[in-house]
């Protein structure tokens, strides 16, 4: 290995044990941003879908592997010396840090979208820790309450804006990739994540599930949607299929399909497992999704 990615894997390694030390979990990311160790899996014949998140006891699972604990994060980067960054793992406790990523192509004008959002809803950025992106753009840390779970989106809330939420990470400050390096913004390095607007948080979890007739199912279809977001390893199946009949027994599952694939695929599911598992709640509960 060169030297000068010696020094950045060395550098990378410093800041995320930083990063853990403030609670954050972290895991280790090549040059492309993505995780810097492939799956241990990537090989392993198998005719029926198969998504393990760790519980192999591998690395290679991504954010999954995701740890603040400082012998897990060296054994990580110890894994994989080429790696240059690092990612943060969002929606996870304590801090349930939700990422908002601000492009900069001139056609998206993000940063003027959010502001019409505030105004529009009511609500302004709190000061907060700020990271500056090679291309750049910006990424706005928040931090949610853990009774909502915050899903990833692009471009949902306006062109140009995408949110990192559970099952999402951010690009770590320190971080060097193909395109440069990502740094924290000047005045906001000594800030810890503020705590997300009620009016935003509201905005960036899932809509309101509609019954037919107009109705909406505000409570219970989003509870059943929180409830599979907020799968954590080893439960995702079960609670998607806990989840999917009682949204059929309940006479919602139609108007909840979407919902509720958009949060497995969340939680790491492929939309293939997720539609099986939904299927099969369709069944016991002799109905059809």
């Amino acid at each position: 290995m060169a030297t000068t990615d010696r020094q950045a894997t060395t550098l990378a390694l410093a800041h995320a044990l930083s990063a853990a030390e403030r609670g954050l979990a972290v895991i280790p990311l090549a040059r492309t941003k993505l995780p810097a160790l492939r799956s241990p899996h990537r090989d392993a014949p198998t005719p029926e879908p198969f998504t393990c998140h760790g519980e192999c006891g591998r690395f290679g699972h991504g954010v999954h592997d995701a740890s603040t604990d400082p012998a897990r994060v060296r054994a990580l980067f110890a894994a994989a010396p080429w790696a240059t960054g690092y990612g943060i793992a969002c929606g996870l406790p304590p801090h349930h840090l939700i990422g908002i990523d601000l492009d900069t192509k001139p056609e998206t004008a993000s940063s003027t979208a959010l502001r019409e959002l505030a105004l529009r809803h009511l609500f302004t950025i709190p000061p907060t820790v700020v990271v500056l992106t090679p291309s750049g753009g910006r990424h706005l840390w928040l931090t949610g309450p853990p009774d909502h779970v915050v899903p990833n989106s692009a471009g949902r809330l306006a062109p140009g804006i995408d949110v990192r939420g559970a099952g999402g990470y951010l690009v770590g400050p320190g971080s060097r990739t193909r395109h440069g390096a990502y740094t924290t913004a000047p005045g906001t390095a000594h800030l810890a994540p503020a705590p997300c607007p009620p009016a935003l948080l509201r905005l960036l979890l899932p809509p309101p599930v509609r019954r037919a007739g107009g109705r909406t199912t505000g409570g219970d279809g989003r509870g059943l949607v929180q409830f599979v977001l907020a799968a954590h390893r080893g439960q995702r199946n079960t609670r998607l299929f806990w989840a999917a009949c009682r949204a059929y027994e309940n006479g919602i599952g139609a108007a909840l399909l979407a919902p509720l694939l958009d949060a497995a695929r969340a939680t790491g599911l492929t939309e293939r497992e997720a539609r099986a598992t939904i299927a099969s709640a369709a069944r016991m509960t002799a109905r059809r999704p």
